[in-house]
């Protein structure tokens, strides 16, 4: 407050406001690679900055997914930030401190490992907040490795994609409660609606996939990788000993032939070549659901959330989901999906047998709730808006 004439009081002027609308928010990972839910992830935020009025600028390597940054009204810079060579990481702390200084950023926002050690010590250097978001559990076999993971428990805040990824970075990194902001992936509810999805469109996918009419399907969208569980899947197919279903193992092998290959003769060893089909990357996902009667996540290691589980829920498909996991905060049991003991084959063979054997009616219920539990809980709009809370909650600290 200070004096003016005549002794009266004027007030000092106000800070302006801290917020989004008037932010340079930097996201910074590997690559915009088709990758998973890093890179969808990126774009949806940098969707929702511009659309709040700000600025969303993503620094990575770039790929496939770098035109969808400019769609949404962000901007992309290419820097080696996949590289984990020491040498390259160093020197992109003072290529990404010369991006903050010159595009004036108000928030640095890491989302991996490698890229996340060069952008804490140039924010550090341009007294600029840095925050990450926590993707995974990440392997820690050895004190090095720990060290090298802990650089996503550094920031301001750490948003965490999961309770049970909260719980692990607490647990094992020695996060403070109060850092932690647990923000569930969302689901697309333009995409992901039944109602939008066309006959047309199902019936395309079910041609190119040589399946038959009026048989179940159970699916397995994932990439082809170990952990993901497409053996023990096709193990558990084999038991059920039915010839009236067809099956789906929807993903690329991204480089893993051998495992491909692997699958393809544990396929044929169970005589099950009429009956399963290995699929590569389908670009009609909400189709590949409407089509299926049964949608499975059979990972063996738990999911740090797992998008399968409310991509299908939105579309109104019974879920069945190892009992690990964000599985266990996406499904509601025996409501929306079912849980069943991680690598189980004979759990999961039971569970598919009660899922195939639900009546219209059950279904229908099921696809409510199922439906209801995403629409309410796990929306991409609810995602987005708790992000951009945790940025408002950032800039606000820092003008205060």
């Amino acid at each position: 407050m200070n004096e003016g004439p005549n002794n009266t009081t004027i007030p000092a002027p106000e800070k302006p406001a801290a917020g989004v609308a008037s932010a340079t928010i930097l996201q910074v990972l590997p690559a915009m690679g088709e990758g998973g839910g890093v890179e969808r992830g990126t774009v949806e935020i940098a969707q929702a900055i511009a659309a709040e009025g700000g600025r969303a600028l993503v620094v990575s390597v770039g790929g496939a997914r770098e035109h969808e940054i400019k769609r949404v009204g962000g901007e992309h810079l290419n820097l080696p930030m996949h590289s984990k060579n020491p040498l390259t990481i160093y020197a992109n702390i003072d290529r990404l401190a010369q991006i903050i200084k010159t595009e004036a950023v108000d928030i640095v926002h890491a989302r991996s490992r490698a890229p996340a050690w060069s952008a804490f010590y140039a924010a550090k250097r341009t007294g600029v907040p840095y925050m990450t978001t926590f993707h995974g559990t990440y392997s820690a076999g050895n004190p090095l490795k720990r060290k090298y993971n802990s650089i996503m428990t550094r920031g301001e805040r750490v948003i965490a994609i999961s309770r049970f990824i909260g719980g692990h970075a607490h647990q094992n990194y020695g996060v403070p409660s109060n850092k932690i902001r647990i923000i569930h992936r969302g689901v697309n509810l333009e995409r992901f609606d039944p109602a939008k999805v066309t006959a047309e469109r199902v019936a395309t996918l079910a041609a190119d996939w040589r399946l038959g009419d009026g048989l179940p399907v159970i699916m397995l969208p994932g990439r082809l990788t170990r952990w993901k569980g497409q053996a023990m899947f096709i193990e558990a197919i084999g038991k059920l000993a039915r010839r009236d279903i067809r099956c789906l193992v929807v993903g690329g092998d991204q480089g893993r032939r051998e495992y491909r290959q692997e699958l393809e003769n544990l396929v044929h060893k169970n005589g099950l070549g009429e009956i399963v089909r290995l699929v590569d990357h389908c670009d009609d996902m909400p189709a590949a659901y409407m089509l299926t009667d049964v949608v499975v996540s059979a990972s063996t290691d738990p999911e740090a959330f797992g998008r399968i589980v409310i991509e299908a829920q939105a579309l109104g498909r019974p879920v069945v989901a190892s009992d690990h996991g964000g599985a266990r905060e996406t499904i509601v049991e025996g409501e929306t999906g079912w849980l069943f003991p991680p690598g189980d084959i004979e759990a999961l063979t039971a569970v598919l047998n009660k899922v195939l054997s639900l009546d219209r009616e059950t279904r229908a219920q099921l696809a409510r709730k199922a439906i209801t539990n995403v629409r309410e809980n796990f929306s991409q709009q609810a995602m987005c808006r708790k992000t951009l809370d945790v940025y408002e909650e950032i800039l606000q600290s820092k003008a205060d």
